[in-house]
């Protein structure tokens, strides 16, 4: 089967001829139908994560936003059979660990995130395997496309979790979004869709169009204003009750935080790049006086697709918005290699393989 792999970080793709994957007993094969491409498989095929013991092998196929259908079924799969149109959560769990136990998969104490692990092959090919498919696999409404569900994979549901859970978002909050990549779009959907107030902060003009298009009641350029941070205190009246850092580098996460007025909340979705390594200087006394929270958010709980679904299914969400183009598996190269300079707006999604 074709499959899109690392042969060495930072040089191109490569398409290559590779086994079909054999199910483990607690494993299905999912023959993917759409995957999306993430600013993670960017990261992934730079070399980060080192720092935190997470990096990517060369020799490694990516993708961790799948769709698929169920093509085999390994003897200890009680669940799921052949011809199931499933959707794979990017953190899969064990199903046994505590956090499991307590609807916390994300959280999972041996999660073996697809495609970002060498035990883990992704879905930048035909097919994948998925561990503890009983455990992992969300069966998809029929209202649900594939190339929607992809969309859906990481960023939308991170963006969802780092909203509703993770900052308890409620009607009327003013939400900041710093970045408007994939995951930054989705939380300015998101938001909007939950009745708050959402600002878009980016350097580009179309994504910020993007962002308005899909619910931004402001936005701000951080190319064209001395402090993004002033700028959303001004519009704010004070300042942000949420602000999320939907990129990953010192300046949108320090901006984050130094946009929240007293009490607020800072969400960290982005990771970081090699430049910082995981480390970024935070004002610290300022964070303690103005009693500011500071959250990481990593996925979504299985026990949350329901939840999703259901909004969508009633249009309140529609994740379908997000995506900014589809593509084959011969033009990934050329898209991850496109995310050095932030060119992708929106979601790309490979649906041809």
């Amino acid at each position: 089967m074709r499959a899109a792999v690392i042969q060495e970080h930072g040089e191109p793709l490569e398409i290559e001829d590779v086994s079909y994957p054999e199910p483990a007993p607690d494993q299905v094969v999912v023959e993917t139908e759409a995957c999306g491409v993430c600013r993670s498989d960017w990261h992934a095929w730079q070399g980060d994560w080192s720092w935190i013991g997470a990096g990517v092998p060369e020799g490694q196929i990516l993708g961790h936003e799948p769709a698929g259908i169920i093509s085999e079924v390994g003897e200890d799969v009680e669940t799921l059979e052949a011809g199931d149109r499933v959707a794979v959560p990017f953190h899969l769990g064990d199903g046994t660990c505590p956090h499991c136990r307590e609807g916390r998969a994300n959280n999972c104490e041996t999660v073996l995130p697809l495609g970002l692990s060498e035990y883990s092959q992704g879905a930048f090919a035909e097919a994948f395997a998925v561990r503890e498919a009983d455990f992992n696999c969300v069966k998809l409404p029929e209202e649900v496309d594939f190339t929607e569900m992809a969309g859906l994979g990481c960023r939308f549901m991170t963006a969802y979790h780092a909203l509703a859970d993770r900052a308890d978002l409620r009607p009327g909050d003013w939400v900041a979004v710093h970045g408007c990549g994939g995951v930054g779009l989705s939380a300015i959907h998101i938001a909007q869709a939950l009745g708050a107030h959402p600002i878009a902060v980016d350097v580009l003009d179309s994504k910020l169009e993007r962002a308005e298009e899909l619910g931004a009641i402001e936005t701000v350029n951080g190319a064209d204003v001395d402090s993004a941070p002033q700028e959303i205190k001004k519009l704010t009246g004070g300042g942000a009750d949420v602000s999320i850092d939907a990129l990953g580098i010192a300046e949108t996460c320090q901006n984050s935080v130094n946009s929240l007025g007293t009490r607020g909340s800072h969400v960290q979705v982005g990771l970081t790049t090699g430049e910082e390594q995981g480390q970024i200087d935070l004002p610290v006394d300022v964070m303690t006086m103005q009693e500011i929270d500071f959250h990481g958010s990593f996925g979504m709980p299985l026990v949350r697709y329901e939840e999703l679904f259901r909004l969508i299914a009633k249009g309140t969400l529609e994740p379908g918005k997000i995506i900014g183009e589809t593509l084959s598996l011969d033009e990934l190269p050329g898209t991850l290699a496109s995310m050095d300079d932030y060119e992708t707006v929106g979601i790309p999604v490979v649906t041809e393989f």
